[in-house]
């Protein structure tokens, strides 16, 4: 399999980056799996049901949530009657959606999708760990499901490599998101798990991890905010991680990061260039 995993979308920028550029790269790169993290896609903070739509739209087969899953209050709604819309698996009981869904990807193959989030720096939620260990357990690679992707949405990039060792040899991605900034360590660990800790933004990096520059700045240097955070308006780059699965045993063959446009250095997968 194909998979095309996109880092956190911000805001309008991000967006619209992502409806010109994934029906092209669906195409020209033969994606069999598009997910998206969305969760700062609805002015930065959350997403809405008509961006969740624009989203799957555009490409996405499944879209990721993190820490502001909840900042549009109709997500709370909507999640319900959206199969493709991920919260993290460790948030309470009762909390409305999913944690991990089974997905059709776009040649017919079977991909579990799973989000948590992390504990240290973040919100303390379930541990994280046993509740990945019990979508594993249920939803085996190559017995029910062709790939499995762990998006695990943290601050600390121990938390994230530990994540990716933990899993490594039953999905066939773990990837970061949270930090949005692209992280160079892309790799296929030892039993086959291809990982990368963050996935970087899709957003205007000619700002403060998204936001327009003036008012984090200013509460850095005089620790008085004086206005709410507005997402950077600027070009985007469309950042992530693309990985090529052994349809044997759903593992990861190869990996490579991506950015396309905007202002960061220019990334893609050459081995699949025509």
């Amino acid at each position: 399999m194909r998979i095309l995993f996109i880092g956190d979308i911000i805001g309008r920028s991000g967006r619209a980056i992502v409806g010109e550029r994934l029906p092209g790269l669906v195409r020209d790169w033969r994606l069999d799996l598009v997910v998206i993290n969305g969760e700062n896609a609805a002015g930065g903070f959350g997403i809405t049901e008509a961006i969740y739509q624009e989203l799957i739209d555009a490409g996405a087969d499944a879209i990721t949530l993190g820490n502001h899953a909840w900042d549009q209050r109709e997500a709370l709604v909507f999640i319900e009657r959206a199969p493709r819309l991920i919260r993290p698996l460790n948030y309470p009981a009762g909390t409305p959606g999913r944690g991990a869904a089974l997905v059709a990807a776009k040649n017919g193959a079977q991909a579990l999708i799973v989000n948590a989030m992390g504990r240290i720096f973040m919100d303390p939620l379930d541990d994280p760990f046993s509740a990945i260990e019990r979508e594993l357990d249920a939803c085996r690679l190559r017995e029910q499901a062709d790939a499995i992707i762990v998006d695990i949405h943290a601050e600390a990039s121990s938390e994230k490599q530990a994540m990716a060792h933990f899993c490594d040899g039953r999905a066939s991605l773990v990837v970061g998101t949270h930090t949005h900034v692209p992280t160079a360590d892309h790799q296929i660990l030892p039993r086959g798990t291809a990982f990368q800790s963050d996935a970087g933004m899709t957003g205007d990096y000619d700002s403060v991890i998204g936001m327009a520059k003036e008012e984090p700045l200013g509460r850095f240097t005089r620790r008085i905010p004086s206005a709410r955070f507005e997402p950077a308006s600027g070009p985007a780059t469309l950042c992530g991680v693309v990985v090529e699965t052994d349809d044997a045993t759903g593992l990861a063959a190869r990996v490579a990061p991506v950015r396309l446009g905007g202002r960061l250095a220019e990334a893609r997968p050459t081995f699949w260039e025509t």
